[in-house]
C-alpha cells in the first residue's frame, strides 16, 4: 500500500556482566549494533543496567538509584540518542529526592532530546518478586511520547497482567507499546505469549516486550527471554528471541496497519465507556 509508515524497531534481551559500568557500555554497543543495521527506536529490558535484586529485600540495592532526567544514566544516553539519530527507551531505577525510589523508562527522542517518563504502576510483593521493598507504585499515569518515529507508551513487566493501562495507552494514542521485563522461568511464561499479544489485538497497536536472559540477580533467577514484536492482530513479527541467549531483535514495523485494524475491529468505536464506571470502583456489583 502506498502509505505505508515502516519504522525498524530493536529489542535488547541481554545476560547480566556482573556490574553497572559494563552493562551500560554493552548497551551502547548493541545500540550502535541495532543503529548500523537501520533501526530507529530500541528498547533496553527493565532496569538495564543492573540485576532484578527483587528477589531478596536488601539496601545495598539503593545505590543503583539515580535521578531522571538529570542523572548520568539518562544523560549519557541523550547523547547516545543524538549520535545514533535514534529513539531510546532507557528503564532505570530512579531516585525522586530523598529515599523515594521508582522503576521508571526515561523515553529519549532521535535528536537526544529527554521526552519523559513513565513509573510503573503496578508493583507485585510476593516470593521472589519483593518489589514494594524497592519501588512506590507510579503517579504519572499512562503517557504516549510523541517521537520521531511515532506515539510510543510503555509499560513494565508486572504491569502487563492488568488490561487497564494497556487500554489507557490506546485511548492515548500509544501506536507502539515497549513492556520491558524481568521474568523468571514458572506460571508466567505461560502468559508470556498471550497477555501481551492480547493488549495489542484489543488495543490495536504494536507491542514489543523484552525480558532479560541467563542466570543472575542474588538469589540467581532463570531468566528466559523470548522478547518479541507482535502486530495489531496479534501476531508476532518474526521470530521470538530466544529462551537462553542473548540476543538483538531487529524487526520492521508497518504502522500504517494500525489503522486499517481498528476500521475493521471496532474496539474503540463500540466502547461503552457509560457502562463501564463501577470498574473504577474497589468493588463491583454483580447483580
Amino acid at each position: 500500500m502506498s502509505d505505508r509508515r515502516i519504522v525498524r524497531a530493536a529489542l535488547l534481551q541481554a545476560t547480566w556482566t556482573g556490574d553497572k559500568d559494563s552493562m551500560i557500555d554493552k548497551h551502547i554497543r548493541y545500540s550502535r549494533e541495532a543503529a548500523s543495521q537501520g533501526a530507529q527506536i530500541i528498547c533496553y529490558q527493565e532496569l538495564f543496567y543492573g540485576p532484578y535484586f527483587c528477589q531478596v529485600q536488601d539496601t545495598q540495592f539503593y545505590h543503583f538509584t539515580e535521578p531522571v532526567p538529570d542523572g548520568p544514566t539518562t544523560q549519557r544516553f541523550c547523547a547516545l540518542a543524538a549520535e545514533l539519530n535514534m529513539v531510546l527507551v532507557v528503564p532505570v531505577y530512579e531516585r525522586d529526592g530523598v529515599g523515594v525510589y521508582y522503576n521508571t523508562a526515561a523515553v529519549i527522542d532521535a535528536d537526544g532530546s529527554y521526552l519523559g517518563k513513565y513509573r510503573k504502576t503496578h508493583i507485585p510483593h510476593l516470593p521472589g518478586f519483593w518489589e514494594k521493598f524497592y519501588f512506590r507504585p507510579g503517579n504519572l499515569g499512562y503517557p504516549v511520547f510523541d517521537t520521531a518515529v511515532g506515539k510510543v507508551g510503555v509499560y513494565i513487566c508486572h504491569d502487563r497482567h492488568f488490561p487497564e493501562g494497556a487500554r489507557a495507552l490506546g485511548l492515548n494514542g500509544a501506536e507502539m507499546v515497549f513492556i520491558p521485563s524481568a521474568t523468571t522461568r514458572g506460571l508466567s511464561q505461560h502468559l508470556w505469549r498471550i497477555e501481551q499479544t492480547s493488549h495489542a489485538i484489543f488495543n490495536s497497536y504494536y507491542v514489543g516486550t523484552i525480558n532479560r536472559v541467563g542466570i543472575e540477580g542474588p538469589d540467581e533467577g532463570d531468566f528466559y527471554g523470548e522478547s518479541y514484536f507482535c502486530d495489531p492482530r496479534g501476531e508476532f513479527v518474526g521470530e521470538m528471541g530466544s529462551a537462553y541467549d542473548e540476543e538483538l531483535i531487529v524487526r520492521d514495523l508497518d504502522l500504517s496497519m494500525i489503522q486499517a485494524v481498528r476500521d475493521t475491529w471496532h474496539f474503540y468505536f463500540n466502547r461503552r465507556p457509560d457502562q463501564y464506571g463501577e470498574l473504577a470502583q474497589d468493588t463491583v456489583s454483580v447483580s
